[in-house]
């Protein structure tokens, strides 16, 4: 058995205005349909060209190359992942899921595509249980229990087939070069192998071990290796389509790495045939005069638009910077305390996402926040607006681990996708098949489960998607055009993450760069997490303690913003300097 007691250290690696009325097209509900929106002039009337932030250079020239050809903003974010998942696989890739919300610069339309693994059929509420207690983290993460059924080449034909403009093989002809000629691995890449020898089979499965470990020692910043399973199993998939991947000698090499041992799990063929990408409505919502669009439960994307609000009923008069972080921290507080209890999959239970957004509940909790030192606790969004009784869940204590990635790209007609995509934890469940690393999403769903407590609104069901904390989000202005792309990878982090550059650009004053360089705030539950080896993240840190605030000290934080604002002058795009991603720019050919 592998040291669990090296999870913390992998953690730390993976290290005021008044408000506006809101403009008459927009709605706290489902994002506009296109048929009630006025189009803009024409993709013509986009002067800015296209650009590419995203979590690797060589996924970023790829998103550019397919942005060059005239590619949508979708074929970029397709041939962007594929590379990533080739390149970054501690993070995302074929084995696992995301989603994508995407812009639309002729209609206005905002929409969501629902990539989220499933659960496999036979999957049970205790499966994470022994002997009447729950799996430890470790051996949950590593178990072939832990693999979902893969969503991310069905979320790729779905965008394709709804936006594409370029071929599809085409869009997969990048990855297919590296993974057959070689790539540079990178020093992230790298970093995580000695320590995942430590605490996972990373080292020891089938596959895997050959391929990060060769010749039994890990591989090293710098080297070149090829893929050659991932460049089949990408031509494949190329030239056949996800029939490809979902059905013959692929999904059997999943099913078989899944069901191994130890703690084999359950997924079959027939759960990977019967998988399906789906697009649900977008979520978009009102601030000052912006409105804020993101992606639907299972996603956390709606958190945008409550911490956003709920900062504005939380700010004093005359507010001062001191102020204004801690009306984010205690937005947060409440925000998280919401999504945890009433967040789930929207097939399988009912999320009240409409009262939880209505402006007079996010008043009513901007009023009374939890006392500095107190744990915030859900509000009764019923109660508060005198309707019908939601559903009451028991506690939630999902921990997600602070893995993924995320891109945000606008092509030469304006149209943009957020897309934040992952694996789950660092390298997934540490299981190959067919040149890539499965997923171990379950774990995103609650495990501690509990027979003599009600239901827990994340609870394992089959078939069902686990909620996550994705929040790929777009916000326009008040004419409806695109006024930003934003997101990151993180874990239960990334809502505050997000939140952090939405609040720096828009309230702080600050540049691009300059809200993603801030110092990360990640505010729920009793504690409140600041990044205090970013400045002045010591001070922060310091003032919230003195204000009565449990204040977790962490060096290092695991986001990977990236970011575009649409300005008079032009797109502005930066990435995160906590890892590895860059930005492209320029004018298709």
């Amino acid at each position: 058995m592998k040291s669990p007691l090296l999870l913390l250290s992998l953690s730390i690696l993976v290290a005021c205005s008044e408000q506006s009325p809101p403009p008459d097209s927009t709605s706290v509900n489902d994002a506009p349909a296109a048929d009630q929106q006025a189009p803009a002039d024409d993709a013509a009337s986009w002067p800015h060209g296209y650009m590419a932030a995203v979590a690797n250079p060589y996924a970023t020239d790829a998103a550019a190359r397919m942005l060059e050809q005239g590619g949508h903003a979708v074929d970029a974010a397709i041939a962007a992942h594929a590379v990533l998942g080739l390149v970054e696989p501690e993070s995302s890739g074929l084995g696992g899921g995301g989603f994508m919300v995407v812009y639309e610069h002729e209609s206005q339309q905002v929409r969501f595509l629902d990539g989220r693994e499933t659960a496999p059929a036979a999957a049970t509420a205790d499966m994470f249980t022994e002997a009447g207690e729950p799996l430890g983290y470790l051996d949950a993460w590593q178990s072939g229990r832990s693999v979902g059924v893969p969503g991310t080449i069905a979320l790729y034909k779905l965008a394709h087939d709804t936006y594409g403009k370029l071929p599809w093989a085409s869009l997969f002809e990048p990855a297919i070069e590296l993974a057959s000629l070689g790539f540079v691995v990178s020093e992230k890449m790298a970093g995580y192998l000695p320590q995942m020898a430590q605490i996972t089979n990373l080292d020891e499965n089938p596959g895997a071990a050959e391929y990060f470990y060769p010749n039994g020692e890990p591989l090293q910043a710098g080297m070149v290796i090829p893929n050659p399973e991932y460049a089949l199993t990408l031509q494949r998939v190329a030239d056949e389509g996800p029939a490809a991947f979902y059905s013959g000698e692929i999904a059997e090499a999943m099913v078989a790495a899944a069901q191994a041992a130890p703690l084999g799990g359950t997924m079959t063929m027939d759960d990977i045939a019967a998988y399906r990408a789906v697009e649900r409505p977008a979520i978009c919502g009102p601030w000052r005069d912006l409105n804020i669009c993101s992606a639907t439960p299972p996603s956390s994307g709606a958190m945008q638009i409550m911490v956003a609000n709920l900062y504005d009923h939380l700010l004093p008069e005359n507010a001062t910077q001191q102020d204004r972080v801690r009306a984010f921290v205690d937005a947060q507080r409440l925000a998280y305390a919401d999504r945890d209890h009433y967040f789930g999959d929207p097939d399988r239970i009912d999320v009240p996402l409409d009262l939880l957004l209505d402006p007079a509940y996010l008043e009513h909790r901007g009023l009374s926040p939890a006392e500095p030192g107190a744990t915030p606790m859900h509000g009764d969004p019923a109660a508060v607006l005198n309707t019908d009784v939601v559903a009451e869940w028991a506690p939630d204590r999902t921990l997600e681990a602070a893995g993924t990635t995320h891109f945000s790209i606008v092509d030469s007609e304006g149209n943009a996708v957020s897309a934040t995509m992952t694996v789950e934890s660092p390298f997934g469940s540490s299981r190959w098949a067919a040149g890539f690393l499965l997923n171990n999403e379950m774990t995103d769903f609650s495990r501690d489960y509990r027979p003599d407590e009600p239901e827990q609104a994340n609870m394992i069901r089959p078939g069902a998607r686990p909620r996550s904390s994705m929040s790929p989000t777009v916000i326009l202005d008040a004419d409806q055009q695109l006024y930003m792309v934003t997101g990151s990878p993180g874990g239960n982090s990334i809502p505050a993450y997000t939140a952090k550059t939405v609040l720096g650009i828009v309230d702080w004053g600050m540049s691009v760069q300059e809200a993603i360089d801030f110092p990360n705030i990640i505010a729920r539950g009793e504690t409140v997490r600041v990044e205090i080896g970013v400045e002045p993240g010591q001070q922060l840190a310091d003032e919230l303690r003195a204000a009565g605030y449990n204040v977790q000290e962490s060096e290092g934080e695991n986001s990977g913003l990236h970011v575009i604002l649409v300005t008079d002058d032009g797109l502005v795009g930066a990435a995160d300097p906590r890892r590895e991603g860059t930005v492209a720019a320029g004018q298709p050919e």
